[in-house]
């Protein structure tokens, strides 16, 4: 009986003994796996298990880690999408087959970036890489334009000989109302090269003489500027010079005195004159001059770049100047552009910059790493920003990075911001863009042809990056022009409860399409009478949740385009909101155009307003804005 307990007892302790080995086993197998698997890509899924917040899972990208060079080409792809054959779809089609190309022979001469940078780098510019010093165009050789290479600097002048041609009838129903409206008039602008395919080229001066046609029934001129697509306040001359207490340009007058009314005018003058003379009064002769352009007489125009601005004189005498606007450079005025109701005998320029645009870059980059982006981080951020760009708009990235993203939240990497940016036409745009996007490691290059009718794809590709390479509450869109107050927005997307779908903007209800202008939509494109509400373009919120509804909509050929990108993404949460309710939070504080105090987001900002801004706000501690 004892011996059969004792083995019973011996039994039992092998049983146990084995037991306590394979737990032991089972417990280094488990050791093992965790320890694998924090090591690798899954400590992000431990952490959303046990995380509050209904964050995405996301594809961890290892290349844009601090050890490995920056993904700088997006992951959106067109080229597989089985699209209908409306117009916004075909050139979408084309543009990323050109763009593949283009991107395939940019990344096929990996040390091309290095030869041609520097090549051209300031003070090594090479004899075919400088500019002339002066242009000359006659009456045979112009065609409406007069390239200026290296844009213009302080003291350089343009100079126009034309000749205004014998009114016509208007043949606008719109100007005319059915009458017999007699017009003469036409246009000298210096403009920027179009930067995307579509897009309205910024106007730096646009001086309009109008002979006949205006609805004074005075001949007067307007000047005025435009910058992406917006035109400004114009200044309006209308024989009558400017008072004494309005601001001058580099002391000159903006508008100059010349004979508003007929011949008789002048005689009651010189009438005046000889009785003041007569009387014994001594008086200062005030000389008018006629309005200087005349149907079918030859004119000798001529534009001067000063220090405060441009100083236009007809004939030899100073007519009218107009300060500079938005803090452009002046080599940014590449084209001379001259139209409507004149004839061109000549052109001349003069006292022209020598150095070749493709410097642009070096002068506007500062390569610094105090400017570069953090990695990715594998923690969730509350906020990823997107911001469009366009490929040689060097100086407004550069003018982003050092202002807005200096700030705290996005130096912590608690904010994301990354610029997504189309291929351009010209080669060595995009050699720059490639090197500067390496450099930095905040560009994202979405491989199509840049056009303004496709901004939307830009759109696509940020909810596509923030959805599979980041964990993120909230998606913001906004240009590479708008200044943004990073914490504000941030605290107003907090005002909705976290669990909750949201839309944040400056929104608009029951808009109608324009059908004509700027802006214009057909009825193919858009056969309703009003839009979705969406808010504008220039900066908006949406939920991580919507941004992955979009890309999944997109993935299954479900995606409705539409060639305004603000109208798409209205458009989208639409259909998000049929299924699953959105909080649409509306704030004017989200300004589209321009800058006001108090602002969260402001629009139509020169770099260096965008410096300026960032400055004031650090100084003074207040969102106040810079009227440069």
């Amino acid at each position: 009986m004892m011996k059969r307990a004792s083995h019973n007892n011996n039994k039992v302790d092998s049983v146990v003994i084995v037991s306590r080995l394979k737990s032991l086993h089972l417990l280094m197998v488990l050791v093992f796996v965790y320890f694998f698997l924090m090591t690798t890509q899954f400590p992000v899924l431990f952490r959303f298990l046990g995380n509050q917040h209904d964050f995405p899972t996301r594809f961890v990208d290892d290349s844009a880690r601090a050890d490995k060079p920056p993904r700088i080409l997006s992951r959106l792809d067109f080229r597989a999408r089985d699209c209908d054959n409306s117009s916004i779809y075909k050139t979408a089609m084309q543009a990323w087959v050109v763009g593949s190309e283009l991107w395939a022979q940019l990344k096929g001469k990996p040390n091309e970036a290095h030869e041609v940078s520097s090549a051209v780098s300031p003070g090594n510019e090479t004899a075919a890489f400088r500019c002339p010093e002066k242009v000359s165009v006659g009456e045979s050789e112009f065609n409406g334009m007069v390239g200026l290479p290296c844009g213009l600097t302080i003291g350089s002048h343009v100079t126009v000989v034309g000749r205004p041609k014998k009114a016509h009838k208007e043949k606008e129903p719109k100007i005319s109302l059915g009458k017999d409206v007699m017009v003469s008039q036409f246009m000298v602008e210096l403009r920027k090269e179009k930067v995307v395919r579509g897009e309205e080229a910024a106007r730096f001066l646009h001086f309009n003489p109008r002979i006949k046609g205006d609805w004074s029934d005075k001949p007067v001129i307007e000047m005025n500027h435009c910058y992406r697509g917006q035109w400004g306040n114009a200044v309006r001359c209308e024989g009558w010079r400017s008072p004494f207490n309005e601001e001058t340009v580099d002391g000159q007058v903006k508008c100059e005195k010349w004979i508003r009314d007929d011949a008789n005018d002048f005689e009651e003058s010189k009438a005046s004159l000889w009785l003041d003379r007569l009387m014994g009064r001594r008086k200062k002769i005030d000389l008018d001059w006629p309005f200087p352009f005349l149907e079918e007489k030859f004119f000798v125009l001529t534009i001067t770049a000063g220090l405060e601005g441009y100083h236009i004189s007809v004939n030899g005498r100073h007519l009218t100047s107009f300060a500079y606007r938005n803090g452009f450079d002046l080599e940014d005025a590449m084209i001379l552009r001259v139209y409507g109701d004149v004839d061109v005998h000549s052109a001349f320029t003069a006292s022209l910059p020598t150095s070749h645009p493709s410097v642009a870059p070096e002068r506007h980059l500062e390569m610094s790493s105090e400017w570069k982006a953090r990695p990715l981080p594998y923690e969730p951020v509350d906020l990823f920003i997107g911001v469009i760009s366009a490929g040689d708009h060097f100086a407004e990235r550069m003018a982003v990075r050092k202002s807005w993203m200096q700030h705290y939240l996005v130096k912590s990497s608690i904010v994301v911001a990354r610029f997504f940016v189309a291929l351009h036409e010209r080669d060595t745009i995009n050699v720059e863009l490639r090197k500067e996007a390496e450099f930095f490691g905040d560009i994202i290059i979405v491989p199509y042809l840049d056009n303004y009718d496709l901004v939307v794809l830009k759109t696509l590709a940020i909810c596509e990056y923030g959805v599979n390479f980041l964990s993120t509450k909230y998606i913001m869109k906004c240009d590479d022009d708008t200044f943004v107050r990073v914490d504000a927005v941030i605290e107003e997307a907090r005002r909705v409860n976290s669990g909750k779908s949201l839309y944040v903007g400056k929104i608009n209800y029951y808009h109608t399409p324009l059908r004509t202008g700027k802006w214009a939509v057909t009825y193919e494109e858009w056969p309703d009478e009003i839009y979705p509400p969406y808010a504008d373009g220039p900066g908006y919120i949406v939920s991580s949740d919507i941004a992955r509804f979009i890309v999944t909509e997109y993935q299954k050929d479900r995606l409705r385009l539409f060639k305004m990108e603000d109208v798409s993404m209205g458009m989208w949460v639409e259909k998000f909101n049929s299924s699953s309710p959105v909080e649409y939070l509306h704030n004017s504080h989200f300004h589209q155009s321009g800058c006001f105090d108090d602002y969260y987001t402001a629009h139509y900002q020169s770099p260096k307003q965008l410096i300026c801004l960032w400055e004031r706000l650090q100084s003074e501690g207040k969102p106040i804005c810079c009227n440069l």
